[in-house]
């Protein structure tokens, strides 16, 4: 998946895609909720393309379900700081 490959690329889709969810009325639980099935998604069928991804897959890998919860609420802030910038 080439979009994963570079990181500035990702996280400007992930924004985008949290931005059209907000829009359509997707509270932040359910957003928070798709966040962790799009993080276990990855975490068992791709490899990591970069290293901000590593370090992503190796947290995920060791995170208690209550810690994947926080780490995708964190993505989430990320991807849209990054919209706002």
């Amino acid at each position: 998946m080439a979009l994963l490959e570079n990181w500035e690329k990702w996280t400007s889709f992930l924004g985008q895609q949290v931005e059209n969810a907000q829009e359509t009325g997707m509270s932040k639980k359910m957003i928070e909720n798709t966040a962790v099935q799009i993080g276990n998604y990855l975490a068992k069928n791709v490899d990591p393309k970069n290293e901000q991804e590593r370090v992503l897959s190796d947290l995920w890998g060791v995170a208690s379900d209550d810690e994947k919860h926080a780490l995708a609420n964190c993505v989430v802030k990320l991807v849209q700081q990054h919209r706002v910038q």
